[in-house]
């Protein structure tokens, strides 16, 4: 085995999982990814053979001819497919969804072709925690049996372990889940690292041995804002941002909340308004918000493309390329790289016999004396007519959304 285990990466998207794996002290080998702003990220900041093509379009042999690799040479088989057809969004959207009926889900049989193709010596998978939905598991049961025909048909014992990580129990700034998946062609079962960090106001936290939950103001507290970047918020409700105060959205201003009774009670998405708050991690970041969706700066802003990426722990050598939309997207659909690197650490130690040196390089620090809450201002003029009674949300599948599905389908 070279001296930093290869990785084959699928669905590469800006790096997130990448970055990672290299911290933990792996190499990317060859990465697979078709959008191209993208790539152009990848191949802007690493010198990673990058293939820009849909995974679907690409032999096996291939990606393993351009990263000077044959089968069952890859350490590393990582990737997380694109998840709209397992996302809660789609879920809630229409109250049900297609699921493995849905044509993006081929994407997990395009890794799992690859993975018996290349029969790397183990695989992580990641995928949205919608993936292992109670009583919604058919893409969980699809990957488990397609390990079962890929291990008859080699003669390999990939045996998967998996579960749902929070992020932010492993020092990522961001109130992030996602699904992870890994397996060893030798059967060897991978032991998931236990939590490292805390709530602050957990009592038993030293006792435990744990951190405190890295926040935002440790992730992003150092840093000004850029001038080279437009931030200032858009749309109809970005006069109203300023009178929310951080760490609030607008349920503030609901009959439950202290500001003004503008809006029902939970009639919009929670992000609708929402502003980080500096003694916080950040709530799970956008790819694709509209004007009004947070999380927004407490300063009453969009956040900049290097604030995004340190929510992301991304390194900060790592620049996104492209306009504000593609920036937003690229960083929105990222795996965190800390995660990816305590992930990573775990599986070279477990499976490789190679214990990583050093402390986490993807940490935040901590950094102290945390300014106060910045103050908010008074409602605008232009928004005081909404003042009033407003309705509030009747339940889960009751709402004008699910309503309209149940007329649709009817």
């Amino acid at each position: 085995m070279p001296a930093k285990p290869t990785v084959i990466s699928l669905f590469s998207g800006a790096g997130g999982l990448d970055y990672g794996f290299e911290a933990a002290g792996f190499r990317t080998a060859v990465a697979v990814e078709m959008d191209h702003d993208c790539c152009e990220t990848l191949r802007a900041n690493r010198r990673w053979a990058v293939i820009e093509r849909s995974i679907h379009d690409v032999p096996t042999w291939e990606l393993l001819h351009l990263g000077g690799l044959k089968p069952e040479e890859a350490s590393m088989l990582i990737g997380g497919p694109p998840c709209q057809p397992f996302s809660k969004s789609g879920y809630w959207a229409s109250g049900d969804s297609r699921r493995l009926e849905d044509p993006r889900a081929d994407t997990l049989a395009a890794y799992m072709r690859v993975l018996e193709e290349a029969l790397p010596q183990a695989f992580l998978l990641e995928n949205v925690e919608g993936l292992a939905f109670a009583n919604k598991q058919e893409g969980l049961h699809a990957l488990l049996r397609a390990l079962e025909g890929i291990n008859r048909r080699t003669g390999s014992n990939y045996q998967a372990t998996f579960r749902v990580v929070r992020a932010v129990e492993h020092g990522v700034p961001q109130l992030r889940e996602r699904f992870i998946m890994v397996g060893s062609r030798d059967g060897q079962s991978f032991t998931f690292p236990t939590p490292t960090h805390g709530p602050p106001d957990d009592a038993q936290l030293t006792l435990l041995g744990l951190e405190r939950y890295r926040t935002c103001w440790d992730a992003i507290g150092d840093l000004a804002e850029p001038e080279d970047e437009d931030l200032a918020p858009r749309g109809k409700w970005a006069e109203l941002l300023p009178s929310i105060p951080e760490g609030e959205n607008y349920l503030w201003h609901t009959d439950r909340g202290k500001g003004l009774p503008l809006f029902g009670w939970r009639r919009r998405f929670w992000c609708f308004l929402l502003k980080l708050a500096k003694d916080q991690p950040s709530w799970t970041l956008q790819a694709q918000p509209g004007p009004a969706t947070g999380p927004f700066h407490w300063a009453s802003r969009r956040l900049s493309m290097r604030e995004l990426c340190r929510l992301q722990t991304f390194p900060d050598d790592v620049v996104i390329t492209g306009k504000r939309p593609a920036i937003q997207k690229q960083v929105g659909n990222a795996v965190p790289s800390l995660l990816a690197e305590v992930l990573g650490r775990e599986v070279r130690r477990q499976f490789f016999g190679q214990r990583p040196r050093g402390a986490i390089k993807l940490l935040p620090p901590v950094r102290a004396d945390v300014p106060p809450p910045e103050p908010t201002r008074a409602v605008p003029k232009k928004y005081r007519s909404l003042v009033g009674d407003h309705e509030a949300h009747p339940g889960t599948g009751k709402g004008y959304r699910a309503a309209r599905w149940q007329e649709a389908g009817a």
